[in-house]
C-alpha cells in the first residue's frame, strides 16, 4: 500500500468525510436507518453490493469501481 493517504476525521463530523457519506447514503436507498444488516439475506446484501460497485463516478472518470478496479490491477500485473 504504498503511497496510500490515510485521513482522520473528528467524531460527529460527517462533513470531513464526504465520500463516506455519499455511499452511507446510496446504501440507505436499500436499507434504510434504523433496519438492522441482519435483515437482509446475503443475496439481497450481494445485490446491494454489485449495484453500488457498478454506479460510474464522476471521480473516477465516469468509470464504475470494478473498472477502475480492474484497470489498476492490470497496471500492476502488467506494466
Amino acid at each position: 500500500l504504498v503511497d496510500t493517504k490515510v485521513y482522520f476525521t473528528h467524531p460527529y463530523s460527517s462533513w470531513e468525510r464526504g465520500t463516506n457519506e455519499r455511499h452511507n447514503g446510496l446504501i440507505r436507498r436499500f436499507i434504510p436507518k434504523g433496519r438492522s444488516i441482519s435483515e437482509f439475506s446475503i443475496e439481497a446484501i450481494g445485490r446491494i453490493q454489485n449495484w453500488c460497485n457498478t454506479l460510474p463516478r464522476k471521480i473516477l472518470g465516469y468509470l464504475t469501481p470494478d473498472e477502475s478496479f480492474e484497470d489498476q490491477l492490470r497496471e500492476i500485473l502488467y506494466d
